[in-house]
């Protein structure tokens, strides 16, 4: 088994290059699928497709579990709506809750975990009060941990919900406050669209639960319900999560993300709102990069004024394929270099150095 991951690249892309695979290959494909949680997107690409019967077992149950994080998903964004009820800002859902709240392609089969929001830094106070009063607690009770969150992130602590163990965390940017980037987060509020709760977008997908159906007794109005990112933000802030902030975990299904939207949204305007917005979350680069990757990788068709290909995208392709034929990580070097590069993205070297001597010391105290 010496295959990387271009294998589950060229099924999402062209869904009819499974034809030809025996049994070896679908078991590659498979592992490598669950490992990138792109198992149910797969599935849902291979809708059409004439499979082997065990593997159609396999593809149904993936459906089922997808949609069965479609409901998860909706309802916690509706319970997050009824406990926000009362506060005045705007509630942005992010990532996978948002583009299946919103019915956009890149929901379908999409994998989806905790619940992720965006508000206005300046409400955080008022945001987390009326959390903590609806059942959710924190995950993090240790008070270094809560201060390195509250100083230095973009984001609170998270946090869980006492009784149906799920988990939200709270944005008010979208990169550590320490990262040499500064996106505009205000401007994505202010150019956050609003769904409603009732025929929303595509006939209505973000819908509230009924009283019978939540554990939340007082059901809030119906109207307008949480927003979304303007389209281009999505874009901008799908990148931002790629390759601004982390060591590309995830990174197939990410690029699927981008490539789902810009393939929904593409047009004249979306292209050069896109170069705006960009820019003005100082964000051209890792959009830059998003679009080249996505066009090269997975097909996606974008104007010829953002096609090129520089030296170093070899080496995030050559992460975000590094799997081999039982979904296990490989090219650990190349890893290594992605890792340390993340935490150098994330904030200064003597800042890096004290958190990571607190971090050792707090667990060899532990241990």
């Amino acid at each position: 088994m010496s295959r990387d991951a271009m294998l589950l690249v060229e099924a999402l892309r062209d869904p009819a290059s499974t034809r030809n695979l025996d049994a070896q290959g679908w078991t590659e494909l498979l592992s490598m699928a669950r490992a990138e949680q792109l198992i149910g997107t797969l599935a849902e690409r291979l809708k059409s497709e004439s499979v082997p019967s065990k593997i159609a077992e396999i593809i149904a149950e993936a459906r089922i579990n997808a949609a069965y994080q479609r409901r998860s998903a909706l309802w916690e964004a509706d319970c997050a709506r009824r406990a926000l009820a009362g506060y005045d800002g705007k509630v942005v859902l992010l990532k996978g809750t948002a583009y299946v709240a919103a019915g956009l392609w890149a929901g379908e089969g999409r994998s989806i975990g905790d619940l992720d929001i965006l508000v206005a830094r300046d409400d955080l106070p008022e945001v987390e009060v009326a959390l903590l009063a609806a059942g959710w607690e924190w995950v993090k009770p240790d008070p270094y941990d809560d201060a390195y969150y509250r100083d230095h992130m973009h984001e609170l602590p998270p946090l869980i919900h006492r009784e149906r163990d799920r988990m939200i965390d709270v944005h008010h940017t979208v990169l550590p406050l320490t990262a040499g980037r500064r996106p505009d987060a205000d401007g994505m509020l202010v150019e956050a669209i609003p769904l409603p709760c009732r025929g929303g977008v595509r006939g209505g997908v973000f819908q509230p639960l009924s009283d019978a159906d939540t554990p939340h007794p007082n059901p809030s109005p119906e109207g307008e319900g949480p927003c979304t990112l303007s389209p281009a933000d999505m874009v901008c802030h799908s990148a931002a999560h790629l390759f601004a902030d982390g060591e590309l975990d995830g990174g197939l299904r990410n690029l699927w993300d981008i490539h789902c939207l810009m393939s929904e949204f593409s047009s004249s305007e979306f292209w050069a709102q896109l170069r705006e917005r960009a820019a003005r979350h100082q964000l051209s680069e890792p959009v830059e990069r998003a679009v080249r990757l996505a066009h090269r990788l997975y097909g996606t068709e974008i104007p010829t004024e953002w096609q090129g290909w520089h030296r170093q995208d070899k080496w995030y392709v050559a992460r975000l394929t590094a799997r081999d034929g039982w979904g296990r990580p490989t090219r650990k070097f190349i890893r290594l270099i992605f890792y340390i590069r993340s935490h150098w993205l994330r904030m200064p070297p003597l800042m890096l150095a004290r958190h990571l001597w607190t971090k050792w010391r707090k667990g060899q105290a532990s241990a």
